[in-house]
């Protein structure tokens, strides 16, 4: 099964991020797992994945001008109904607590759902999800003047959501 992630990093936390999810995704049996900027993502690959992860930061609570720019060239594949069925998730980056996680990603889902995608998120049964998660995906804050680019706790997380969107995604998946 092939899962595709692209993100939109301004300062590396983003691409932290989505390296973790892939990371998880990999976990699970006969998982492809692809990680691109919006800058070398191909959107003629979208239809032939199985599952699509998009993330970005968030900026002032919803998409970076990069990954909408990116998204807006999908048009086509929705007028072709090339996207309906896949599997969809996304994350996003924050530099402060109350940066606007949730409506970054509630953001990012309303594209996937115009695709007729089925947009996957972090159930709070989830251990890494029940203290510092949200159902929507991931959502991870990374102040700016810290050391590391994405804390423990993030990197668990974006494991978590990874593994979680390839098991579902073997569940749905045409091969």
């Amino acid at each position: 099964m092939k899962i595709y992630i692209v993100y939109d990093s301004e300062g590396g936390h983003t691409e932290a991020l989505a390296h973790a999810i892939a990371a998880g995704a990999a976990l699970v049996e006969n998982a492809e797992v692809q990680v691109h900027s919006v800058q070398e993502a191909d959107v003629r690959a979208l239809p032939e994945a199985d599952a699509i992860i998009w993330g970005c930061p968030g900026h002032f609570g919803t998409i970076s001008a990069g990954l909408k720019a990116w998204i807006d060239k999908l048009g086509y594949l929705w007028a072709q109904g090339k996207l309906i069925d896949k599997i969809g998730g996304v994350f996003c980056t924050t530099a402060t607590e109350h940066g606007g996680l949730e409506s970054t990603m509630v953001s990012l889902m309303t594209p996937m759902l115009h695709q007729g995608m089925i947009v996957v998120g972090l159930p709070g049964n989830i251990p890494q999800n029940a203290t510092y998660g949200s159902y929507y995906g991931v959502g991870v804050t990374c102040p700016i003047d810290s050391e590391e680019l994405l804390s423990g706790q993030g990197k668990e997380l974006g494991r978590a959501f990874g593994k979680r969107i390839a098991e579902v995604t073997r569940r749905f998946a045409r091969t």
